[in-house]
Formats: structure tokens, sequence, C-alpha cells
């Protein structure tokens, strides 16, 4: 595992930007994994200023999101394809038709991860996966159990995610319950991963996540066993591993 320390937020965006520019450029039919959150958005700010200026190319490039809330459909606002869309996909050169975000609006849960799963295998899995990383230690949408969850599959999200993602709707009672999420045995077949962590809020759990014991508790942790991860994070988030 490489860790990465930058000054703050913006330089965490550009060098997590750089790193998927160059993947783009060695291979540019690259199957790339996405996420959402606040995290990523300075990163894919940052792709759409290199795509504009001509420095990447999005024509042949696959995307594949790690999750999707269960239950609200692709125009609203707070959907995770809505988000991929209006943060990236609609100001650069992708084909539509090559993004993939797991459907909230499929009523048998198992048929829709068990597609989206197929459709990953299909398309000869994860060239490189973008993570953020949650406060309780969950990537994608897989929350600390007494496991780890291996394939895409609908969750329950704990009250600390709920928590967390209040601040993005009317009231907490319009926050789903569920969602679609790859498992972490999917994340951890990805050839590359790469991480963006940002805010002293993140520094305990990047602390533990990526240099405390592997555990189901932390789902972070599992990434220490992966043989090719990049964790870029800014100075903030960082603190409590220097400490």
């Amino acid at each position: 595992m490489k860790i990465i320390k930058t000054a703050d937020y913006n330089e965490m965006s550009r060098k997590a930007a750089n790193i998927i520019a160059a993947q783009m450029i060695l291979k540019p039919n690259s199957v790339l994994g996405l996420a959402t959150g606040s995290s990523p958005i300075g990163t894919y700010q940052e792709l759409v200023k290199k795509n504009v200026a001509g420095d990447i190319d999005f024509s042949d490039i696959t995307t594949v999101n790690l999750d999707e809330y269960r239950g609200l459909p692709r125009d609203n606002d707070q959907s995770y394809y809505y988000f991929m869309n209006d943060n990236l996909f609609n100001h650069v050169n992708i084909d539509k038709e090559r993004t993939h975000v797991p459907n909230g609006m499929v009523a048998d849960a198992d048929k829709e991860c068990g597609d989206y799963e197929a459709l990953i295998k299909e398309l000869g899995g994860v060239d490189l996966q973008l993570l953020g990383l949650g406060h309780n230690g969950h990537i994608g949408f897989n929350e600390p159990s007494e496991e780890f969850d291996k394939v895409t599959h609908c969750v329950d999200l704990q009250e600390s995610t709920i928590e967390a993602n209040k601040r993005f709707f009317a009231s907490i009672d319009d926050v789903p319950r569920q969602a679609y999420t790859m498992g972490i045995g999917t994340i951890m077949a990805a050839k590359k991963i790469l991480v963006v962590v940002s805010g002293a809020d993140k520094a305990e759990i990047v602390k533990k996540a990526f240099t405390g014991p592997v555990t189901p508790h932390v789902p972070a942790s599992i990434l220490q066993m992966h043989p090719d991860v990049t964790v870029v994070c800014d100075a903030a988030a960082y603190s409590k591993i220097e400490a």
C-alpha cells in the first residue's frame, strides 16, 4: 500500500486525477470503477479539465459505479446515477451507453445484484477502482459487520451512514435505508485501487483502516491485503498516522 500525503483537498484531487489519467493513457479502453460522495468531486473536476484540454480521452472508457441507493429513481438529484452525470459524464466525451450504475428501482434485489456482478465479469473486471472512505470504515456501502461480503449485494445502511448522508436530503426521513453495492470481493478483484480521503474528521479511521488490524469491523482494512493500492489523503486526514 502506498500512501501519498498532500497539503489539502485540491492537491489531493489533482494527484488522484493524475493517477486516473495515467491509467487512461496507458490503456485507452480501461474499465474504471467510480465512486460518489464529496471526496471524489474534485478529482472529477480535474478529469473534466484534462478532457477539455485534450490531455485525456474518454471515448473508449467504460465505467462501473460502486453503488446506488435502493428506491431512488435515476432522475432524483440524490441518486448516484444523477450524481455521476452531473459531476462527470455530462462534461466529457464518454459514451453514456458504456457507463453503468446499479438500478435502484429494480424490485428484485437478488436479480439486480446478480446482473451487475455478471456485467463486471463480462467487462473483464475493473482496471482501476476509485474509492472514498466512510467514517466507520465503509467502502462502497460495505458496512462494518462480522464478515466481509464478497459480491454485489443489497445492504441495510447503518445509522452512522444515514446520519452522514442526511445533509444531502430535505430531512433524515428521506434518506434511503438500503443500497446496492459492490461487495468487498468485487472491489478487491480490481487490478488497481485508488482511495481518496480528506479532512480531520477522517483521521482516526484512516489510521485504523490503513495501519490497524484487518477486520470486517473496519471494512476498508482489507485493502491492506491488495497488491496495488494507492491512498491519496490530505494532511488533515493523515494527521493521526504521523502522531
